[in-house]
């Protein structure tokens, strides 16, 4: 009976196939862009191997693609078309069941299996990822914590996948608010393989939450080779070094990272590559720096994909680029056709995330748009504190936090702004966005000297 490098029976699986597994599980762990051949090589070793087309079924949606879950979907089906599942084990049954329910629309069914899996089985690799990945998706940060600590006990130290594993843990904890912490584990994943991007990943986020911009920069910084291109995740990992920039007040730089390595000509069109473009010009257009030409190639390549109802979270940084393309009657055609699709009672998860999350902030981006800022501030409120359900990190999602800042400083609701402004300073006091809008404030409500106290504040942070 063959088995994997941890004693996980694999059935129909031969040697010759273990060891691309292996390589495969690596490169997922590593985000490396090879990932989907390795995984192919699986197959052609051991076509009907349970293992192997439990791994390409999730590859299929895990990053959010329509046409890919489509097609990973049917090509689960017809694996799964009179296979016998008795004669396999449990851990493939249940990797099987996720599977299934994942590419059913089923998340949080796909999610409660992952991890029963890895409580039986803390040491496959495979079901925590994905499960991690999962609760990122859906915004669960006690499950994007818990899930990979829970199982962390049971692996040894110089196992070559426990520093991964590591680096996963950080950004559970930095999501979950343990900042340090997250800083702490996710160094030491670092340490282990100066490659691990999702580790440098989990680093950047906790220096992110705590205004932490020039320690972020310095990080990047002294590592770029081992982040800057050739990974799954150099996109994103660019997006955050632009934050830190836009916070330290580099324009140019901002623009000179999106123009070469956010969204340029030769960029590949996936989605997640154009959610982290949408959200960085976002941040711009709320501070009206608008890039109209970059709108209008970032609106054509959201248009270029015809994406349908699939995930709430893509389908509101579409609005984000058709809003600021000046695209309103696209981004209202968006609303309508999630309007009549859910009027059909559709199955899955991300019903509810559009329902419930993903159409009232896409018209609010709208009403933004048009500048009606008190409908965008009314649309906004009711859904700000569980805008997490519909996935994302809180870096990701402070662009429509900040969206509601700003309908309510346009709309000259000051009670509002001063509320939110407030959360946002006491939760973060060294962020130069927030003390430059709470100087606004103070602007409008007459009050110049708290308005010059607020700008020294902003300034003196952004030049830290």
């Amino acid at each position: 009976m063959t088995t994997d490098r941890h004693g996980h029976t694999m059935t129909d699986t031969g040697a010759d196939a273990v060891t691309p597994y292996e390589q495969a599980l690596d490169d997922l762990l590593f985000f490396r862009p090879q990932i989907m051949e390795t995984a192919k090589s699986v197959l052609a070793a051991a076509p009907r191997s349970v293992m192997g087309q439990s791994l390409m079924a999730y590859l299929g949606v895990l990053g959010t693609e329509e046409k890919d879950a489509a097609a990973a979907r049917e090509a689960f089906v017809d694996f799964r078309s009179g296979l016998d599942t008795e004669r396999l084990t449990r851990r493939e049954r249940m990797h099987l069941a996720a599977a299934t329910a994942w590419l059913d629309g089923d998340l949080h069914g796909a999610g409660r299996i992952l991890g029963d899996i890895s409580i039986a089985h803390p040491r496959d690799a495979l079901a925590l990822f994905v499960g991690h990945q999962h609760d990122f998706l859906t915004g669960d940060a006690v499950r994007l914590r818990d899930r990979v600590g829970g199982a962390l006990d049971a692996w040894d130290e110089d196992d070559p996948h426990h520093g991964p594993l590591l680096g996963m843990y950080a950004f559970g904890l930095e999501e979950s608010g343990h900042y340090e912490r997250a800083e702490e584990v996710g160094l030491a994943a670092v340490a282990r393989h100066p490659r691990d991007v999702w580790a440098i990943h989990g680093v950047v986020h906790s220096y992110e939450m705590r205004g932490r911009f020039t320690d972020g920069i310095r990080f990047l910084d002294a590592r770029t080779d081992d982040w800057s291109s050739g990974t799954l995740l150099t996109v994103h990992n660019w997006w955050h070094y632009a934050l830190y920039a836009l916070e330290a007040g580099d324009g140019a730089r901002v623009l000179e990272i999106y123009d070469s390595a956010i969204h340029h000509d030769g960029s590949a069109g996936m989605a997640m590559g154009l959610l982290d473009a949408a959200a960085l010009l976002w941040r711009l257009y709320l501070a009206e720096d608008v890039h109209s030409a970059r709108w209008e190639r970032l609106a054509d390549a959201w248009e270029r994909r015809q994406d349908g109802p699939h995930y709430a979270f893509n389908d509101a940084h579409a609005v984000m680029a058709y809003v600021g393309a000046g695209r309103i009657a696209r981004a209202q055609r968006l609303v309508q056709d999630r309007e009549r699709w859910l009027a059909a009672e559709p199955a899955g998860a991300n019903r509810a995330m559009t329902a419930r999350i993903g159409l009232p902030v896409c018209r609010a981006l709208i009403a933004y748009g048009q500048q009606d800022y008190s409908l965008a501030a009314d649309l906004l409120l009711p859904v700000r504190d569980r805008l997490h359900t519909f996935g994302g990190s809180h870096a990701q999602r402070d662009a429509i936090q900040r969206t509601l800042v700003e309908a309510a400083l346009r709309a000259g609701r000051s009670e509002l702004a001063r509320t939110l402004l407030s959360e946002r300073i006491q939760l973060r006091p060294v962020c130069p966005y927030n003390w430059a809008a709470k100087a606004r404030l103070e602007d409008q409500l007459g009050d110049p000297a708290r308005a010059a106290a607020a700008r020294e504040r902003a300034a003196a942070q952004a030049s830290a």
